[in-house]
């Protein structure tokens, strides 16, 4: 019963995992925590989620609805932990989002994703392909067996959580698009919707968003495409109905809402990099000895927990990710 004195957004791993798994057993597998009625139950588990509060429990509702939910929560990968950190709350992690599109104000952008439908979603793929075509949700999310995987996440501000992503390896995608051999990159582009994205009327940001990886940083098992979170589909202030997460790099190396990819051979323009190119390069991967020319990258601060902490080479992945790189890119 320690667990119920612990402050209010530490949640352990293991807290966690016990909790969606007698949500499966009651039922509640579909939607999670969204469907479910009985807080002071939760609440006892956890010593933490506060669902009896309404408009935040508006937060965690996935943007497609039920859709696929069918699909939801995804069996856990082993391999892949964030031990001896703390998993960040949900309470936490969904109201506390980086969505310029929406707002820069984070805490507001869960409130003004509401009720964002997400559906239907196509994704046009094209470039340097053996035959442009388009993927609908549905070829996106039955393309490859989905899975659970918990991993850090760094924002290039300093702040930092743990969040268990569900989703399958963004190679398959890319197999699945038949690049060329000649395809060494792969971009993404965003959603463009300024009559539902307010911040996208701002004309000082080169609307709609996109990013760029390397192909064989796209390719690498850690890079996903995402689906998911807490073990139901995306809200919409997490970049439904789908984006991409690549733990190893500052958060917006992780596109969100992509609507097309293009594969090119030239290196793309990525969406920071253009708009402030003597802040923000190619690769953005985390790093603690190269400062942002505004504040230093040596420390981060852990938004469940408040706790600061000296932040790792590659968010704590080099022994998977260094020999993708000489050392000097940026």
């Amino acid at each position: 019963m320690d667990h119920l004195n612990k402050p209010e957004q530490e949640i352990s791993e293991s807290n966690y995992l016990n909790r969606r798994d007698i949500l499966r057993g009651l039922g509640y597998g579909a939607a999670g925590l969204t469907a479910l009625s009985v807080p002071g139950f939760l609440r006892g588990m956890s010593g933490s989620l506060l669902l009896d509060d309404e408009a935040v429990k508006e937060a965690f509702k996935p943007a497609i609805g039920d859709l696929h939910s069918d699909l939801f929560p995804a069996k856990k990968s082993e391999a892949y932990s964030i031990v001896p950190r703390t998993l960040t709350e949900e309470k936490v992690a969904s109201t506390y989002n980086n969505f310029y599109e929406f707002t820069t104000v984070k805490n507001r952008v869960w409130q003004m994703a509401k009720g964002f439908k997400a559906t239907p979603w196509k994704i046009d793929v094209g470039g340097a392909v053996e035959k442009e075509f388009t993927l609908d949700l549905e070829d996106l999310l039955k393309l490859a067996p989905l899975e659970e995987r918990t991993y850090r996440f760094r924002c290039v501000e300093t702040w930092a959580m743990q969040v268990p992503w569900t989703g399958y390896p963004l190679s398959k995608l890319i197999d699945r698009c038949k690049p060329l051999g000649k395809a060494k990159y792969i971009k993404f582009i965003s959603i463009l919707d300024k009559d539902r994205l307010p911040g996208q009327s701002d004309p000082q940001w080169p609307w709609p968003y996109f990013e760029a990886l390397r192909l064989d940083e796209a390719r690498h098992d850690l890079a996903m495409v995402c689906v998911g979170i807490f073990g139901h589909a995306l809200p919409m202030q997490f970049g439904a109905p789908w984006r991409v997460i690549v733990p190893w790099k500052y958060g917006y190396k992780s596109p969100k809402s992509i609507v097309r990819i293009e594969f090119t051979e030239e290196k793309p323009s990525t969406f920071w990099n253009s708009a402030i190119p003597n802040e923000y390069g190619f690769y953005s991967n985390v790093d603690p000895s190269k400062p942002h020319p505004r504040w230093s990258q040596a420390m981060e601060r852990d938004i469940g927990t408040g706790k600061r902490r000296p932040t790792l080479l590659y968010n704590g992945y080099a022994e998977q990710v260094a020999s993708l790189y000489k050392g000097d890119e940026h």
